[in-house]
């Protein structure tokens, strides 16, 4: 099978169809991710436009992690390298620091 933009010669491996326990499996994956990306946006935005203490939005993200960890069990180091620096930032610019 020749994938489209791949050099000529080269093909992508077809090891079969999803079955249905592989779609579900997506699909429930794909869900975690649209509550976490929701999560972090209302996170985010309550502490850029929220009338809240540092400590309360230390608390938030804090809550955050935790709800990201219930959803992704294995993938608090992913929290600590993609969500961390990324609160980090919008703390230091709503609090100055």
């Amino acid at each position: 099978m020749q994938g489209q933009g791949l050099p000529a010669g080269r093909q992508i491996p077809v090891h079969g169809r999803l079955n249905m326990d592989d779609k579900e499996k997506i699909k429930e994956e794909e869900r975690k991710i649209r509550q976490l990306r929701v999560a972090v946006d209302l996170t985010k935005n309550i502490i850029s436009q929220g009338e809240i203490t540092y400590g309360e939005a230390l608390k938030l993200v804090e809550a955050l992690k935790s709800f990201a960890m219930n959803l992704f069990p294995e993938k608090e180091e992913t929290f600590e390298l993609i969500y961390r620096p990324r609160f980090k930032r919008v703390l230091e610019e709503r609090y100055r620091l």
